[in-house]
């Protein structure tokens, strides 16, 4: 049995079938174990919700976690490893997405549009104080710091240049690439605009310190809520020492209702969408069905993690 335990979109559910048929379960409620069908899987498609030790456990028949993005971190590695589950994922299919979300966050911010959306709307668009506008600005002329320097950042890069941005990052090693390679903590205090590109690992986990950064900056992350210190990322947007945050990511997701950074107008939100187009889901579809094919053949599968 093959399970897709996601919410999806009827354009994505369109997708599964037409790229696997109709054998595939759809597990909608992301929220609720898997418990009743855990005895029959044989394939997970992993979205988001965790995949945990003890439903490895409980899934005799499972054969392979086929994560549908890049990062990992929401499954327990270490116990798929213990019971012989193969863990895939697909670096690469969401890349565009995640790259033409991140430049929409940065512009987003720098241009305030969901504050000048609002007022228009609410026919005060012509009547906010002048002074508004002194907080908006450009993308050329700025530094834009990419941290991480994967698939989505490599594509980000140039687009930021030739918007005349000077375009910096750091990586695990310096990259045969025209842009400069400096350290995380100079290219925090350096740069007018921080991106986001890595995993999260125990070593990236809380590695960001809005307070480190720039006075003025901007911080975008669209990729793991927890690579920054939350409670002071809300305390630098509140005092004015961060001009700004485009995050598609959050410590906890959904992001509680209650949750202090729904209350800041110089935060555009979104809830880890920035991977979700109907091109990334038919990219990542197709590479699902070839890994379940192969599983089949007793072929070697792609991009295999454990």
């Amino acid at each position: 049995m093959i399970v897709l335990h996601a919410r999806p979109s009827p354009g994505f559910r369109e997708a599964v079938d037409a790229i696997f048929g109709p054998g595939v379960v759809v597990h909608v409620d992301e929220a609720a174990a898997l418990d009743g069908v855990a005895g029959d899987i044989t394939v997970l498609l992993h979205v988001l919700t965790p995949v945990t030790a003890e439903f490895i456990a409980a899934a005799p028949k499972l054969k392979l976690i086929q994560k549908l993005g890049v990062g990992v971190n929401t499954i327990a590695l270490d116990a798929a490893r213990d019971h012989g589950v193969a863990v895939c994922n697909m670096p690469g299919t969401n890349s565009q997405a995640v790259a033409e979300m991140a430049l929409s966050l940065m512009m987003a911010v720098l241009r305030r549009t969901c504050f000048f959306d609002a007022r228009t709307r609410a026919g005060e668009g012509w009547s906010a104080d002048p002074s508004e506008l002194d907080s908006v600005g450009e993308i050329a002329g700025r530094t834009v710091g990419l941290v991480g320097f994967g698939h989505s950042a490599q594509r980000l890069a140039p687009v930021l240049e030739a918007l005349g941005a000077r375009v910096v990052y750091t990586a695990r090693s310096e990259k045969p690439v025209a842009y400069d390679y400096i350290p995380l903590d100079r290219l925090i205090a350096q740069s007018d605009i921080v991106s986001l590109h890595m995993p999260l690992t125990e070593e990236t986990r809380g590695s960001i310190d809005p307070f480190a950064m720039k006075k003025g900056a901007l911080l975008v992350n669209c990729a793991r809520g927890e690579l920054v210190d939350e409670a002071r990322l809300v305390d630098a947007l509140a005092s004015g020492h961060l001009l700004g945050a485009g995050l598609d990511v959050f410590a906890q997701e959904p992001l509680p209702q209650d949750h202090p950074l729904l209350g800041l107008s110089n935060a555009v939100l979104a809830p880890h969408i920035a991977w979700l187009t109907p091109e990334t889901l038919v990219r990542s579809l197709t590479v699902a069905e070839e890994n379940c094919r192969r599983l089949a053949a007793g072929e070697a599968l792609l991009h295999q993690v454990v």
